[in-house]
């Protein structure tokens, strides 16, 4: 259960974090992992590690917010069976204290940089019979989440551009579906910590841990591992879906 077996799959933002975990499961379970990341020696890192695994994958640099920087990287990867819309950028404020340029830039990522992909990819999926898209979405499209004004706008853009390609392109064997994480530990996270609260990282990480209801934060691997359902064969009849991945953080907060 769960091969993608030959199966060509792109992966955005696949040099890090959540990206990566899912570039390296998907190669494990026999697809041709293409690798999209605008951090070329990140990108770079995980070609490295998952050829030394056996896997078969390759490194793509690329700017997601640059439609033709998306359009000249999906035509040399050629056809398609799976997309993987995972590129993106966190930020911290309010309406009222987000700046226009940080606000703009996390809309030109999170939004426009998913759009350029789908743009890109679903002529090519279409001509290939049919595939499978997902695309990250975040559990603040769902609840308000304090501090994350610009990061939820962007991300509820996401569920419903989830929604809008799910019904469009039905009738072309085109499954859509979105995955929502709560937190989930990766170096973005560490990153923040160091910055922000230098000393004191190891207890800044124990009190974002228990904002999940489970006690903890996501691994990478956990949402990579439902991102592998969603794009295998075992999940057919399912498009048009969020899949909250969140130790009960939006229903177990109230």
């Amino acid at each position: 259960m769960f091969k993608l077996d030959n199966k060509k799959a792109v992966i955005t933002g696949g040099g890090s974090g959540i990206g990566k975990a899912i570039a390296r499961l998907f190669a494990q379970q026999g697809a041709v992992v293409h690798v999209i990341d605008v951090d070329d020696a990140a990108c770079e890192q995980v070609v490295r590690e998952i050829r030394d695994q056996g896997g078969v994958v390759s490194a793509h640099a690329c700017d997601v917010t640059s439609q033709a920087e998306v359009r000249t990287r999906l035509a040399e990867i050629g056809p398609i069976d799976i997309l993987v819309n995972n590129a993106g950028i966190a930020h911290i404020g309010k309406a009222d204290n987000t700046s226009e340029e940080d606000f703009d830039r996390v809309i030109n990522v999170n939004v426009k940089g998913v759009y350029n992909c789908l743009h890109a990819a679903i002529p090519q999926l279409r001509a290939n019979g049919g595939g499978t898209i997902v695309n990250m979405a975040s559990v603040a499209a769902w609840v308000g989440v304090k501090e994350r004004f610009a990061y939820s706008t962007a991300k509820g853009a996401v569920m419903a551009m989830t929604l809008s390609v799910a019904k469009d392109y039905l009738q072309d064997g085109i499954r859509c579906n979105s995955i929502s994480p709560g937190r989930v530990h990766t170096p973005f996270v560490d990153g923040f910590l160091a910055r922000n609260y230098p000393g004191r990282e190891a207890e800044m990480f124990a009190q974002l841990s228990k904002t999940q209801p489970i006690g903890r934060m996501a691994k990478s691997e956990e949402v990579a591992g439902l991102a592998l359902y969603l794009c295998s064969d075992e999940a057919a009849f399912i498009t048009g879906t969020d899949y909250p991945i969140d130790g009960g953080f939006i229903t177990l907060n109230g």
